[in-house]
């Protein structure tokens, strides 16, 4: 826009000079016509303080937008110090987890090292390194209280780690066959594992060896994901042949299988109250089951990018965030179902989640080996009946929430 004042000025300059010679040259051959010169001399005049006043005005105006421009952009690129700064690491991460109690996180990579990152809003801080398998990690979870690290890795082997001495306190060697790819913990004394062959044991802490307390294999794929309620009768599994596999822990067998999926389950969380399992899939579809009602879904959402779906995280009781093959972070409600907006972004797929114990900062990471953090305690307040996005699917596309770091086209220019 600086063209229009520029182009003012120099036609004020160049009319100027012009008027000047003219006005020379009718003096030089015409000494008669004074009166006439003097004339003209007060139209140029007045048409230069015209142009003058024209240019001004144009520059005024364009500054005027201007700084309306470099707020708005300023605005844009503000991002508040409500969440820690991102972390970067040196090697592929494999998983996070947040302490239950402490401004901790544990992040897992693929050369089998653990790191506790102490955060604040203002800054992250390593503060141990735990060399702890040969192999790639595969997860890791703190127990209840946060006193023991697990961790699984390629390396066939489960270890528990004490968090204050950082001592080994228990080793469970080639307690599978093939790699374990998941695991959960099931209350205080118990957890459980699922490996890359669909193989899934249940063990107890309280016995000695390495000895499971079942092992039952009616997977054909690998286990990419174990759940289950606070009662622990169900052990919930989802697997990359299509299916939803269900375990009576107290029975040590299994429960119901649900039908083949022409598509691979990749994540699962529990919500409204640990009635409803929500289920991702890698073709970007989301299938809602009633808790107990595990042989087929109740209702499911329409995809919106049909890129796979790698991780989810329960929000509130009827809100989740996926974290997708795209790179974006999106937020759902589940009742009524539709999309309320992008959460944050990578620049490549996101494949681990997981939300502090406040429920109020959540953190991803990508293949970048990258882990942001997002701010997400407006959640709490959300009234999601009033926030749906009008505009059809190109809008749910696009729409950024308040953590997302990218403003909305029509928030950006609402101040200009």
């Amino acid at each position: 826009m600086w063209y229009l004042g520029n182009y003012a000025l120099n036609k004020e300059n160049d009319e100027s000079d012009n008027s000047i010679q003219i006005l020379s040259d009718d003096n030089s051959s015409n000494n008669n016509d004074d009166i006439k010169n003097k004339n003209n001399e007060k139209y140029f005049d007045s048409n230069n303080d015209c142009i003058s006043n024209c240019a001004k005005s144009i520059l005024l105006e364009e500054n005027e937008k201007e700084d309306e421009v470099i707020k708005a952009i300023i605005k844009s690129k503000d991002i508040s110090n409500n969440h820690p700064p991102s972390i970067t690491t040196e090697d592929y991460v494999v998983d996070i987890c947040f302490h239950p109690n402490l401004n901790m996180i544990a992040i897992a990579d693929i050369g089998g090292d653990v790191y506790l990152y102490k955060y604040n809003n203002t800054k992250v801080e390593l503060i141990s390194t735990l060399e702890l398998h040969l192999k790639a990690c595969r997860d890791i979870e703190f127990n209840e209280n946060g006193t023991i690290l697990f961790s699984t890795a390629k390396d066939l082997c489960m270890m528990l780690t004490d968090l204050e001495t950082e001592k080994l306190i228990r080793l469970y060697e080639n307690i599978h066959e093939q790699p374990i790819y998941t695991m959960t913990i099931i209350g205080e004394h118990m957890f459980a594992t699922g490996d890359d062959n669909g193989v899934v044991k249940v063990w107890d802490l309280r016995q000695r060896g390495n000895m499971p307390v079942f092992s039952l294999q009616k997977m054909e794929d690998y286990v990419s994901a174990i759940t289950t309620n606070r009662e622990a009768k169900y052990l919930v599994c989802t697997c990359g042949d299509g299916s939803l596999t269900t375990f009576n822990i107290p029975g040590k067998k299994l429960h119901v299988q649900s039908e083949e999926y022409q598509e691979e389950l990749t994540c699962l969380g529990l919500f409204k109250s640990e009635t409803k399992i929500l289920v991702g899939t890698n073709k970007g579809k989301m299938y809602v089951y009633n808790w107990g009602e595990f042989g087929l879904h109740s209702d499911e959402f329409p995809n919106l990018t049909k890129k796979a779906i790698n991780c989810m995280i329960p929000i509130t009781e009827n809100i989740v965030i996926t974290g997708g093959e795209d790179g974006i972070l999106r937020a759902s409600s589940l009742f009524p179902h539709y999309h309320l907006g992008i959460v944050g972004q990578h620049n490549l797929s996101i494949e681990t989640l997981d939300i502090n114990s406040n429920g109020d900062l959540i953190a991803s990471s990508s293949h970048d080996n990258d882990i942001k953090f997002w701010n997400v305690q407006y959640f709490e307040t959300l009234d999601v009946n009033k926030q749906c996005i009008k505009g059809g699917r190109q809008r749910q596309l696009k729409c950024n929430l308040p953590s997302s770091k990218v403003d909305n086209a029509s928030t950006f220019f609402s101040d200009l």
